[in-house]
């Protein structure tokens, strides 16, 4: 009878509270996520020149020189001005 107690009594309701303060903790957790925004979102904006040849975007001018110098060794690189995406 006494194990009775243990395992239906009021021990028993102790996981359905940790269940629901977690499901909080975690609903907290993604709101403050959602309210930080996408790092893909950020990188997307950050991305402002593009490969004229193969139209890859690229963060800055020093890059797109690197990608032209293993890329398209051929190929002279544009000013940076022509290469606005």
């Amino acid at each position: 009878s006494s194990s009775f107690v243990l395992c239906c009594g009021p021990l028993a309701m102790v996981r359905g509270h940790a269940k629901a303060d977690a499901q909080a903790k975690n609903a907290k957790k993604l709101a403050e996520k959602e309210k930080a925004g996408s790092q893909k979102d950020a990188q997307k904006k950050a991305l402002k020149l593009v490969c004229p040849v193969c139209k890859t975007q690229f963060t800055n001018y020093k890059v797109l020189q690197q990608h032209y110098d293993s890329k398209h060794p051929k190929d002279a690189c544009p000013p940076e001005d022509q290469c606005q995406g």
